[in-house]
């Protein structure tokens, strides 16, 4: 349909892949969503879940027609949250950035006032990777994202960023895709974008690396008030949060308990835990699942491949 909200969980793993037997009931990439809007293609984060995404786009690409030149252009995205590791890890290896003509932008959080074409271009090309980020076929286009930006895309033309200060929500309709964003400040070093995506009278709330406060953080209640749907970070058991072995406290994560008083007090009618620790296998999740599943109408764990459709 022209105007499906569509979400499919690509990678749904904190830290780093887990490709072992035990672990792909729920699956092993690293985080990647896959969000659907109408002809636009966003993409959280680019975890290794974002290979077989773009695997899929060039098939399809090929499919489109016998003759290159009249095959479907491939359009995409990508909204990073940050740029550790496990949320950037898949990006020089989605094929689509290797196909002459397709049309990618790489939104996402720069760190340091340093630029996130710089940064990409460190850590995932030039020094570890046989091409530079300027070898690329595709038109790639790399900007810088704060919490004082919007991304919107209008019906029928390009996504473009542009300052919150000049945003007038009135000059879109339900047909037009915005992006918001809200920084927190938990995670260590740099912070790390939360995303609020509102289309055709729905809203999908992003909240990886997120780690609450005591008392809840009123500040994100606020931004992810009343969404349809709240996919949350819920790295830790409240026994690993706490452990007096190796706590982890201030390392930018919540607990499911966390995630839960989260999409209560901000009365998210669906909420999907997300971005599991790699130590916990699929027994441990089907233990949490169990626990947890009966705690709030509408709690589902984030599984690898799941699709939904708001």
């Amino acid at each position: 349909m022209e105007q499906d909200f569509k979400v499919k969980f690509r990678g749904v793993r904190g830290s780093y892949p887990t490709p072992r037997a035990n672990f792909l009931r729920f699956g092993g990439n690293t985080s990647c969503v896959e969000v659907g809007l109408g002809e636009n293609l966003l993409v959280l984060d680019a975890g290794t879940g974002i290979v077989d995404l773009g695997n899929e786009l060039v098939r399809e690409h090929i499919l489109s027609s016998q003759q290159q030149n009249d095959r479907k252009t491939i359009e995409a995205t990508i909204l990073l949250s940050h740029v550790h590791q496990d949320h950037i890890q898949g990006l020089q290896f989605f094929k689509p950035v290797f196909v002459r003509g397709s049309k990618i932008n790489v939104f996402g959080l720069n760190v340091s006032n340093e630029d996130l074409k710089d940064t990409l271009q460190d850590v995932l090309f030039d020094r570890v990777f046989p091409l530079g980020i300027d070898d690329v076929k595709c038109t790639f286009n790399i900007e810088n994202l704060n919490d004082s930006k919007v991304v919107v895309i209008k019906k029928g033309e390009k996504a473009k960023i542009i300052d919150l200060s000049d945003f007038c929500p009135s000059d879109y309709s339900t047909d037009d895709i915005v992006v918001s964003f809200y920084k927190t400040q938990a995670h260590p070093k740099n912070g790390c974008l939360c995303m609020k995506i509102s289309y055709n009278n729905k809203v999908l709330v992003y909240a990886t690396d997120k780690e609450s406060y005591v008392g809840s953080d009123k500040r994100f209640i606020e931004f992810a008030y009343g969404c349809d749907v709240l996919i949350h970070d819920a790295q830790y058991t409240h026994q690993d949060y706490v452990s007096p072995v190796a706590p982890k406290q201030g390392y930018g994560h919540s607990t499911y308990q966390m995630a839960l008083e989260s999409a209560k007090l901000a009365k998210a009618k669906r909420l999907f835990f997300f971005h599991y620790d790699p130590n916990y296998d699929d027994t441990t999740l089907e233990m949490l699942e169990k626990e947890f599943s009966n705690k709030m109408n509408g709690i589902e764990f984030a599984k690898e491949g799941m699709e939904i459709i708001l």
